[in-house]
């Protein structure tokens, strides 16, 4: 886990090759003007999102809002069971095929310390497979090497209700 602490950006991330039609999610929508744009990537065998919150993140002067912390573990869950699934099925973010999407079934956050504002945030995911379409993400969230929220996100494959007809 130190190595991933020391992770300060996201090269390749999942949400990069998600097609256009599911890339306008508030939080990891690439297409989305005014979302936050969280990107997820691997790194050994854990997931990791960065995020460098905005002065419009704040709860109060100096730390950041939770509603902000749970969008980021939410998003770093989908985006983690998706890149888990992608590599399962053979492939690597970039190769050209297609990455599934997920959506969110349960989301629970703990929230441990104040998260202080201006430093990264990190999202470091373990993932675990619960079914063949169904994936749980326990996440943390550090800013510098303070603990200061836990998530778990139960994600599953997005239904084929979602595309567009």
């Amino acid at each position: 886990m130190e190595s991933v602490l020391k992770v300060e950006n996201v090269s390749k991330a999942i949400q990069d090759v998600y097609p256009d039609d599911f890339a306008w999610c508030y939080g990891c929508g690439r297409l989305n003007e005014k979302g936050h744009h969280f990107r997820t990537g691997i790194e050994g065998d854990h997931t990791v999102t960065v995020f460098n919150p905005e002065p419009e993140h704040l709860a109060l002067p100096g730390f950041v809002y939770g509603g902000l912390i749970a969008s980021f573990i939410d998003c770093h869950g989908t985006g983690s069971a998706s890149l888990t699934l992608h590599r399962k099925n053979g492939h690597e973010i970039g190769d050209g095929a297609e990455p599934p999407r997920f959506v969110t079934a349960s989301l629970k956050v703990e929230f441990l310390k104040p998260t202080p504002h201006g430093v990264p945030l990190k999202a470091i995911g373990k993932v675990e497979e619960i079914h063949p379409k169904k994936f749980k993400v326990d996440a943390e969230v550090y800013a510098n090497d303070t603990l200061c929220a836990r998530g778990e996100v139960i994600a599953v494959v997005m239904p084929s209700t979602f595309a567009k007809n």
